[in-house]
């Protein structure tokens, strides 16, 4: 092959889409980060941004389903060159989930980025691999009979992820929530400005020509099903954000009043911060401040309250929440937040890598890291004051045990059980804490709990 010819494969949607997945399983990349620095760099145009996003995501999400599909044209995949494997994945994905894709285009580019990546011989292979696809489809994964194996390969997630989640929430649930991280995520955004209901946005957002509706679980939320949301005025000025709905619940759990001074101890990127601070007044002395661990984090905590009109009540501090402790007064914040850094299984239909990534050990270790954070913060909350933890995880290590841990080691606190009509009884656990997980709303995973200090 030619240099050339060579030069403009490698810059073609399916090549890239192979080298990302290539970062991404081998290098740890983040997938999002990887694709939006891609099509930047080689300035693709939105059609072939958008079949990049949708092959790697696709990809990811479906990996163990596609191994699975190929295996039965695979004698040895372990021999497989990576790339190769991956080039596979990209290949077969499109010729079975995206029906507007053509085998031929497939096809040929498949064997051409053999061809620049290897040599004749792995195109040969290339080749034949995938024209048995054509001919016979994937292995299917529906015959198997082991219920455990068969929704892991499925819904592509891991075995023992399977186990933990049908010891927690039985088989039925488990399945459900498997097959549902395949769907798209919704895009959602949160209403900022108190100067408009939301039935006045979604009427105003309507004849604008936007595909909306009202979020079943936020009373500020709004899901968007068409349009560019980033283009529409009212995000523009300030009145709407980004925000899953999920996350849009645990601002008010904190029962915010106009002058409250408030602890937002793990903020970035600022969409729950910012949230806070619509409810407090700048006037009457109402703060939050805001912290985190990265300059470039408390950047984008700066941005979002400046573009929502909320900088006036938003102070950053680069810090690290396991030293607050010692950085603020004792019993000087009337409310404090605990969105603790978790293993984030709860957002695994919008970041699918996480699945691949994560072990039971983690999980513990993080529990650790979270009592670390809650007990810095919690000589820091006046008597009387709420102090309200967070993950956007699945986990009891992460969610129950911590908070039931961090209350034995602390008998001035107690739990308070949240309270919220708009949210069905399922999501409330026995003591009182809210849990969501991505099948009961088609949105991310979250778990929310409240305690008061005596």
């Amino acid at each position: 092959m030619d240099n050339k010819l060579k030069n403009k494969i490698k810059h073609t949607v399916r090549y890239l889409a192979v080298d990302i997945l290539e970062s991404v399983e081998n290098e740890g990349a983040y997938s999002n980060l990887l694709l939006n620095k891609v099509i930047q760099s080689e300035k693709l145009s939105p059609k072939d941004a958008g079949l990049l996003t949708e092959i790697v995501y696709g990809v990811i999400q479906r990996k163990m389903t596609l191994d699975y599909g190929l295996s039965a044209y695979i004698k040895d995949p372990k021999k497989q060159l990576s790339w190769v494997t991956n080039l596979l994945r990209v290949s077969a994905y499109q010729m079975v989930y995206l029906t507007k894709v053509p085998d031929h285009a497939v096809l040929f580019d498949a064997v051409e980025i053999a061809k620049a990546k290897g040599h004749a011989g792995v195109a040969s292979y290339v080749n034949g691999v995938l024209r048995n696809v054509q001919r016979n489809g994937l292995r299917d994964w529906k015959t198997i009979s082991n219920a455990k194996k068969r929704i892991s390969v499925g819904a592509s997630l891991p075995k023992w992820l399977v186990a933990y989640f049908i010891e927690k929430i039985g088989i039925e649930e488990t399945e459900k929530m498997a097959f549902s991280l395949l769907e798209d995520p919704f895009v959602s955004v949160r209403l900022q400005s108190n100067a408009l209901s939301r039935e006045e946005a979604l009427e105003l957002l309507r004849s604008d020509g936007y595909d909306v509706v009202p979020s079943p679980i936020s009373p500020s939320g709004i899901r968007i099903n068409g349009g560019k949301i980033v283009d529409s005025p009212l995000f523009k000025d300030g009145i709407l954000t980004i925000q899953d709905e999920s996350s849009q619940l645990v601002a008010p759990v904190g029962e915010l009043e106009k002058d409250f001074l408030v602890l937002d101890s793990c903020a970035a990127p600022g969409g729950k911060t910012t949230h806070m601070a619509s409810y407090l007044s700048a006037s009457e002395n109402g703060k939050v401040i805001a912290l985190d661990m990265y300059e470039h984090k408390i950047s984008l905590i700066n941005q979002n309250a400046e573009r929502l009109h909320v900088s006036d009540r938003i102070e950053t501090r680069v810090m690290d929440a396991k030293e607050a402790g010692e950085s603020f007064a004792p019993e000087s914040f009337d409310v404090i937040y605990v969105d603790a850094p978790c293993s984030g299984l709860g957002l695994m239909r919008r970041k699918p890598e996480i699945k691949y990534v994560k072990n039971a050990q983690d999980f513990l270790d993080l529990h650790q890291e979270q009592l670390l954070i809650l007990d810095s913060v919690s000589s820091l909350l006046k008597k009387g004051g709420r102090l309200v933890y967070s993950t956007c995880t699945l986990t009891k290590e992460e969610n129950q045990m911590t908070v039931q841990t961090f209350i034995g080691n602390h008998a001035e606190f107690a739990i308070v059980p949240i309270h919220a009509d708009y949210l069905d009884k399922k999501s409330f656990t026995p003591e009182g804490f809210v849990q969501i997980y991505p099948h009961d709303y088609g949105t991310d995973g979250f778990f929310i709990s409240c305690m008061v200090k005596r």
